[in-house]
């Protein structure tokens, strides 16, 4: 048995953990420069501001209606997402982190008669220790058991148990195509098209048939629909590929030295990262867009890239190297609304090979960068390379626009809220 749990409005509701004011108000959160609603409580969703409109068309409303409106704190939201985690490992030890607000459980060892207990606890303890109302959906496989968990949200349950072939057959045949996970809209057109417009009639399906004319990915997930297991829990991430970070301005940048500031930013933190998990990046690339305002100039993006001479995670060689770049990619005259730098080509550090005369160099800059993370973890962003500037991200030209943005209550000493 799996459980899918699955946080309610996950950035409005960290938004709320501090504020309980807001409790019964509607809440939503929005896009990087504060441009579009990417997350809305109930509230929000009742009144119509769908995910993805612009602030600009629904002002209106959200005045009339006394929304409450916040710049995305993905600070505090990947703070809250590391306590559900951790909460939810106190009563499951097998937990799989599926995102930011979703995470499957191994429930293999709780009888059958204990489940709906257990998924009843989940939500009663995160909800006391980190304020984030969730709702669970348990089943044999992980896609019965994140549609159980749709079911749960939809219905207004809380908490959905489909431990036994009927719990989940008639449930099917209601179910559309696009409700189920791993099915986009492709597969939906080419699933209709063959008359199959419900998730009973995939089910129905022969393994070897939907083989043959999809992939085995597909035919796995007909399986799955059927009670049977085919994905297992993936309790370690797989090594990332690649790392990127990237951000629009929050007004567009004609020179170059705010660039050169903003790529020393962002290679840091993407750097910093890496780190974290032990690896070396081998290559470096870095892309510059043109802020997309008026003619005749139009939106222009141009990127670069080129491998180290030997694989590294010092920020100091990597923003060298992607400073390089952005010298090479800038021209003048042109007003640039975004820049992001990727570090790709990454490998496990106890594998990496040095040089036979940079041993010294290599063992000095991996104790300097220790000692910067370390330095960075008791409180983020206390050290920096120099060629970030001397001011704050938040002073600076090429910081995104955060007019909304509520206080670091988890992150920061100033910030903790006062109760008089």
């Amino acid at each position: 048995m799996f459980a899918l749990v699955d946080c309610n409005s996950f950035y409005a509701s960290c938004e709320r953990v501090f504020r309980p004011d807001l409790r019964d108000r509607p809440v939503v959160v929005l896009s990087n420069n504060d441009g579009c609603v990417v997350a809305g409580s109930a509230e929000a969703k009742a009144l119509g501001i769908r995910t993805g409109v612009p602030l600009f068309q629904v002002r209106d409303l959200i005045r009339k209606h006394d929304v409450a409106v916040f710049s995305s704190n993905y600070t505090l939201y990947g703070d809250l997402s590391r306590r559900v985690m951790t909460t939810l490992a106190t009563l499951a030890p097998k937990v799989e982190v599926y995102s930011i607000d979703e995470a499957f459980l191994d429930l293999s060892m709780v009888p059958e008669a204990q489940l709906q207990v257990l998924g009843e606890q989940l939500r009663e303890r995160v909800a006391r220790w980190v304020g984030v109302p969730v709702c669970v959906g348990i089943a044999p496989t992980k896609t019965l058991a994140k549609l159980a968990n749709h079911y749960a949200k939809r219905l207004g349950s809380g908490v959905e148990v489909w431990a036994r072939p009927e719990d989940w057959q008639a449930v099917l045949g209601q179910t559309p195509l696009g409700d189920i996970w791993g099915v986009g809209r492709r597969l939906v057109a080419r699933l209709e098209a063959l008359g199959i417009h419900n998730g009973a009639a995939l089910a129905a399906l022969e393994y070897d048939w939907v083989r043959r004319h999809f992939s085995v990915v597909q035919a796995r997930m007909v399986r799955e629909l059927n009670g049977e297991p085919c994905l297992t829990l993936e309790l370690q991430p797989p090594p990332r590929q690649q790392i990127i970070h990237s951000r629009s301005f929050g007004q567009p940048v004609v020179s170059l030295p705010p660039l050169r500031q903003a790529v020393n930013d962002y290679t840091a933190r993407a750097a910093e990262k890496m780190r974290m998990e032990g690896q070396l990046a081998g290559s470096v690339s870095v892309w510059l867009r043109t802020a997309p305002m008026g003619k005749p100039q139009q939106l222009w993006p141009d990127s670069l890239s080129r491998d180290l001479p030997q694989a590294s995670a010092d920020t100091r060689e990597l923003a060298r190297l992607a400073v390089q770049l952005l010298e090479q990619l800038w021209k003048p005259g042109l007003r640039y609304g975004k820049v992001g730098i990727m570090l790709t080509d990454l490998r496990p550090a106890e594998h990496a090979q040095g040089g036979l005369f940079e041993a010294s160099k290599t063992r000095q800059g991996e104790a300097l960068m220790a000692v910067m993370d370390s330095i960075n973890r008791s409180g983020k962003g206390r050290v920096w390379l120099a060629g970030r500037g001397v001011k704050t991200r938040q002073e600076c030209v090429w910081s995104m626009r955060r007019e909304y943005l509520s206080p670091a209550y988890t992150t920061r000493v100033s910030d903790l809220p006062r109760v008089s």
